[in-house]
């Protein structure tokens, strides 16, 4: 299970678009990928029901609008610890912050885009 997390345009629903490829990676991994798109692995879900609201976890920012997670995203980044495992599929606080931290850097990149969480 995993959830797809996605920056698309408030108008259109459609996903945006990074001006060059952004090296991102996630659950799933295309090279040479620009969409505003993770794919983020279940496995984190319980440091997102700890640091995001309760009942939500990382569904909490869907809807939101980029700009407006900037500073929900760094404060669940900054609950995190940062030990990183080289296994993307190994539950650790570090893996989970990792994958916030991509997440940030598309809000910065698409500030006006609303996220979409499925």
């Amino acid at each position: 299970m995993s959830w797809d997390i996605s920056l698309v345009d408030p108008n259109t629903g459609k996903t945006l678009n990074a001006d060059k490829p952004h090296g991102m990676t996630g659950g799933t991994y295309s090279p040479g990928n620009t969409e505003m798109w993770l794919n983020i692995t279940w496995n984190y879900s319980k440091y997102y029901y700890a640091v995001f609201d309760g009942d939500k976890g990382i569904k909490s920012i869907s809807g939101m609008i980029g700009k407006d997670s900037i500073p929900v995203l760094k404060a669940a980044i900054g609950k995190l610890g940062g030990d990183r495992h080289p296994d993307y599929w190994k539950a650790t606080e570090g893996n989970a912050r990792a994958a916030l931290e991509h997440l940030l850097v598309m809000a910065k990149i698409c500030p006006d885009g609303v996220w979409e969480v499925d």
